[in-house]
Parts: structure tokens; C-alpha cells; sequence
């Protein structure tokens, strides 16, 4: 993934933009699949091996190991949230400077390789249980045979038996089969969880970048984890309450559909002031509109034209041109001193609606400038950390995009040398005119779009509402306290399964709804799970716990009986 990130690899012509684009795709996903290939390794294996190393008589020890374990991986997504994107805002490359999203996996990587180290360190001191076999195939095969058995034997002649897997007896061991009855068990309850993982999955002021946002979430997690188990937990449990984790995971859902309330109401405020940032900055024109422009002057607002093409008259000397607009564009027609030169239609690189959804959405804390150049002469525009390169007479420069706060920029000529202060907020986008004489001080600043209004501090109670429900629970972090000894890694792909469905009915919904508003959609999901709480519930009511060590002692007590038995009547023939 970093070296795919690298565009200096492929970049023969030096202009900053890969000319290899396949190269790089491919080098990505394999870095995508090896990712998903580890993750599938590590993932059901690492918390059931965590539970392996506590003996029965330590659940104590072992409650502290899974909440350490789970404060550990909250404060490692912690530091990787804010760090990273710092690492990704800087600028790196050989002959062009880019994003340096090469770092920003590169030291993960390394990061990987140094956690691998420890953890082979530790070899020596880990207890490792012997493999049995391949006991997610064993379950495989033994399920499978029930339903045929059971098919084969659907005749009505055939004794009915207490449940469908106990159709597997004659061929496997009743220990296995008890086990993966427990496993099902809670594997059923794992059906309506995707949607949970739905909305959870979906959730991207002090001053941070977009992508820091999500620090939020380790943050109350891991604030919240201790006040809940050692303050709200044993309160509820004193006022006689049995809070099961079942229902806690009930008034968790709950609460994620609450954050994805607080996420419409966001939207809206969203929608509201990007209507009003396109309101602000144009007038619709349906009759004849005259303007008139004195000379060095910039108009303040930008008009909007039904007719595709308009007239620009002058009346000194007396000139009416036919200007062509493109539909969808953000144009700025210049009109040189001498009015028989050629007039520069100038087309934005970008489409309107998408400028404004890439300043709010994408990058809330960039701005977009260009300067249009009204001497005679060339201009050099440049700033304390970056040259924007010479702007041509009578013309404008290309977009460049700026971080928030005041910069000065220094405006030079053959002739002489001027500066020009400003203070950018976030995500708006300005056009400079520059006058005829270099430091006349009125440059006309022509404001192309508002900076935000809507701050991102408001998505923080979503935040709190989808960290509220609390994964901390013995279903939500499976430590193997819910399964047999020798099924604690299925159980655990079983709940990591149910996340990946999460995130594909994510694209399936939202490909087949195709809401025209982003609030509408974060509500339907919102009402999905409500439905789906309910239905849980209703599932949960019929849920009785068990402890697998009792099963699995009761069971290997009788086949010791039964052992012991044999050996009796041995001695006895």
C-alpha cells in the first residue's frame, strides 16, 4: 500500500500525476488483500488465544486481560487517528510534492513489523493449546450431515429427536455435537446484528483534520468502558436490575439509531448551508439584466443565466460581444484594458455543485484561491511557504488550494513588490482581482464561495450516542466466556462475519434506495434498526445462558462413568 502511494515510480514526465495508473491500482489491492488476508488470521484468533492463557479458576484475571485487551486496541485506534493524518497532510516526493500518503502506510507497516518482534519474544512464555484438527471444517461436516441425515429420514416412521443436530449421532461424538448446539445458539442471536454494524461502520472544536474526527469514538470508549463497569454497571446491578448483556446490546442498537438521528439533524443543518452558500453567491436571471461595471471593478456576486449564451456591451468604445457559457461551470469573463483584445471566458476547473460539496464534505478545512492578473505586465504570486508561479497580463492562474488562517501573499513585477494579507476561514473559495498598478491597495477579493458555517464539533453527539451502546459486553467482545473451549475462534468469525454483511448491506441499501437526501437516508438506516431491535428483543426474551465448561464437564463425566464401568465389568468376567 505504500509503495503504490508512490507516484515519483511511474512518473516520467514529472508533472505530479502516475503514468502507470494500472501499476499502482495493482500494487494497491494486493496490499488490500494481503490486508484482509491477515486480518481474517489474526482477528478470530487473537482474543480466544488471550482467553487460553487464564485457567478456570481465574475469571477474574481474565475479566481484567479482555478489558485492558479492549482499552489497548481503542487507545491504539486513538494515537492511529490523530497521528495518522498528520503524517498524511505532509509533503513528500522526488520531483513533485504530493500528499504523503506513502508515510501514512508506510509507518503502520513498520509499526506491524516491531509488534510482530514483541510478540515473538513472548513465544517462550505463552500457553499454547495442541491443535485439534480443523474444528471449523469439523463443524462444517457435522452440520452438514445432520441436514442430510435428517433428510434421508424425513419419513414419518422414523422417532422425532430433541433437536435437528442430534441427527449427527451416528457418525459423530455427542461432545461435538453438544458444543456446536451452543454455538448455534449464539450464532442465531448474530443474525440481526449486520445492521447494527450498518450504521456503526458508517460513522468518518479544537482544531484537527476531517479524518481526526473519528477520535472521538476511542476517546469516549475509552472514558467510558471504566465509568460504565466500575460506576453505571454496579449501580444497576444494586437497584436489583438484571442488565443482561443481551440487553444491554438491546439499548445499544437503541442508542446507535439515536446517533444516527443526531447524524440526519447534522445533514440538514449541512444542506441548509450549502442552499445558502449557493443563494448567496448568485442571482437567477429569467429577463434581460443590465450591469454596469465601471472600469478596474469586479462584480461581488455571481449570476445565474437560464439562456446559454449572453451579450456583454461596452459603450465606449461601443463593442456587444456574444459570450457562450457552459451549463453546470462557475465562470469569470475578463475584460482587458484595451476592449478589442481577446476576452477571456474563464471556466472554473471544477463543477459548481461539486466544488461546493468537495469544500464542505471532503476537505473542511481548505480553502481554493486564484488571482486574475489586470496589469500590462507579468505578476509572480508567492507566500512564505510556497510559489504560485507567474500569472500571464490580462490573465488568471489555476485554483490552488490553502489551510485556514491569515496568510500574506507577495505580489511582484519587473517593476516592484507589494503584499496582500487576508484570513482564509474553512472551506471557502475566493477570486483576487488584481488592479492595473501593482500596490494599489483595493484588490477586489470576489468571494466564489462562503467559508463554512456548520462546525464540525456537531457531530460529536452521534459520537457519544454510538460509543454510549457500549461494544464492552460478553457478546460484543466474544472472549470465549460465551462458547466451548475448542469453538471460542468460531464464535468469534461468526461475529466478525456479521460485521462484513454490516458493511455490504451498507452499499446494497444505498444503491436500491437512492434517497435524493443524504438525511432521508441516515433516518431509513435509523428505522432499520430500530426494527431490527425489535425483533432482537423478541429473540433475546427466548435466549437462556449456559456455562460450556458445565456442559462439556457433565459430558466428559459420563463418558468417564461409562469408562469406568467397562473396566469394572472387565474385572469382573
Amino acid at each position: 500500500m505504500s509503495i503504490s502511494a508512490v507516484h515519483d515510480i511511474t512518473d516520467s514526465d514529472r508533472d505530479g500525476t502516475p503514468n502507470n495508473m494500472i501499476f499502482h491500482v495493482t500494487l494497491s489491492m494486493v496490499g488490500l488483500f494481503l490486508i484482509a488476508l491477515g486480518t481474517g488470521g489474526i482477528k478470530p484468533c487473537v482474543a480466544a488465544f488471550g482467553g487460553d492463557q487464564f485457567n478456570e479458576h481465574q475469571e477474574r484475571q481474565r475479566r481484567t486481560f479482555f478489558s485492558i485487551f479492549y482499552l489497548c486496541i481503542n487507545g491504539g485506534s486513538l494515537l492511529s487517528t490523530i497521528i495518522t493524518p498528520v503524517l498524511r497532510s505532509q509533503e513528500c516526493g522526488i520531483h513533485s510534492q504530493q500528499k504523503c500518503y506513502s508515510l501514512a502506510f508506510g509507518v503502520p507497516a513498520a509499526l506491524m513489523v516491531v509488534a510482530l518482534a514483541v510478540f515473538i519474544l513472548g513465544n517462550g512464555m505463552y500457553y499454547k493449546a495442541e491443535p485439534q484438527g480443523n474444528i471449523m471444517l469439523d463443524v462444517f461436516k457435522c452440520i452438514g450431515f445432520a441436514i442430510k441425515n435428517r433428510y434421508k429420514h424425513r419419513s414419518k416412521q422414523y422417532p422425532k429427536r430433541q433437536h435437528w443436530m442430534d441427527w449427527a449421532e451416528e457418525k459423530y461424538d455427542k461432545l461435538l455435537i453438544a458444543q456446536i448446539k451452543m454455538v448455534l445458539k449464539v450464532l442465531f442471536l448474530y443474525i440481526p446484528l449486520p445492521m447494527f454494524w450498518t450504521l456503526f461502520d458508517q460513522k468518518g472544536l479544537f482544531f484537527m483534520q476531517p479524518d481526526q474526527m473519528q477520535t472521538i469514538n476511542p476517546i469516549l470508549i475509552l472514558t467510558l468502558v471504566p465509568i460504565m463497569d466500575n460506576i453505571i454497571y454496579p449501580l444497576i446491578k444494586k437497584c436489583g436490575l438484571n442488565f443482561t448483556p443481551l440487553k444491554r446490546m438491546t439499548v445499544g442498537m437503541l442508542l446507535a439509531a439515536t446517533a444516527f438521528v443526531c447524524a440526519a439533524l447534522v445533514q440538514i443543518e449541512i444542506d441548509v448551508s450549502r442552499k445558502w452558500l449557493l443563494c448567496s453567491s448568485a442571482y437567477i436571471l429569467k429577463h434581460t439584466h443590465q450591469l454596469i461595471m465601471v472600469a478596474l471593478f469586479a462584480s461581488d456576486k455571481y449570476f445565474t443565466f437560464e439562456a446559454e449564451n449572453i451579450n456583454v456591451s461596452i459603450e465606449i468604445p461601443k463593442i456587444t460581444r456574444t459570450i457562450s457559457l457552459a451549463k453546470g461551470h462557475r465562470q469569470t469573463l475578463l475584460i482587458p484594458s484595451l476592449i478589442t483584445d481577446e476576452w477571456l471566458n474563464c471556466i472554473c476547473w471544477f463543477y459548481l455543485l461539486f466544488l461546493n460539496f468537495l469544500a464542505i464534505m471532503f476537505c473542511s478545512i481548505c480553502n481554493y484561491f486564484r488571482f486574475v492578473n489586470g496589469m500590462t505586465t507579468e505578476v509572480n504570486i508567492s507566500s512564505n511557504a510556497t510559489k504560485f508561479g507567474l500569472i500571464a497580463p490580462s490573465n488568471y492562474s489555476n485554483y490552488f488550494q490553502i489551510k485556514n488562517g491569515p496568510i500574506t501573499f507577495t505580489l511582484r513585477n519587473s517593476l516592484q513588490s507589494c503584499e496582500y494579507s487576508t484570513d482564509f476561514g474553512f472551506g471557502s473559495s475566493y477570486t483576487f482581482i488584481i488592479p492595473s498598478t501593482l500596490c494599489q491597495k483595493d484588490i477586489t477579493a470576489v468571494e466564489d464561495i462562503k467559508p463554512n458555517s456548520v462546525y464540525m464539533a456537531l457531530q460529536i453527539p452521534q459520537y457519544f450516542f454510538i460509543t454510549g451502546k457500549l461494544k464492552y459486553s460478553i457478546f460484543i467482545i466474544p472472549d470465549g466466556r460465551s462458547a466451548p473451549s475448542n469453538m471460542k475462534s468460531v464464535l468469534q468469525a461468526g461475529w466478525l462475519f456479521t460485521v462484513a454483511v454490516g458493511n455490504f448491506i451498507v452499499l446494497i441499501v444505498a444503491e436500491i434506495a437512492k434517497l435524493p437526501e443524504q438525511w432521508a437516508e441516515y433516518v431509513l438506516f435509523a428505522s432499520l434498526l430500530v426494527a431490527v431491535c425489535i425483533i432482537f428483543s423478541i429473540m433475546a426474551s427466548f435466549y437462556t445462558y449456559i456455562d460450556p465448561t458445565e456442559i462439556e464437564a457433565q459430558f466428559r463425566n459420563r463418558v468417564d462413568g461409562d469408562n469406568a464401568d467397562d473396566k469394572a465389568a472387565q474385572t469382573k468376567m
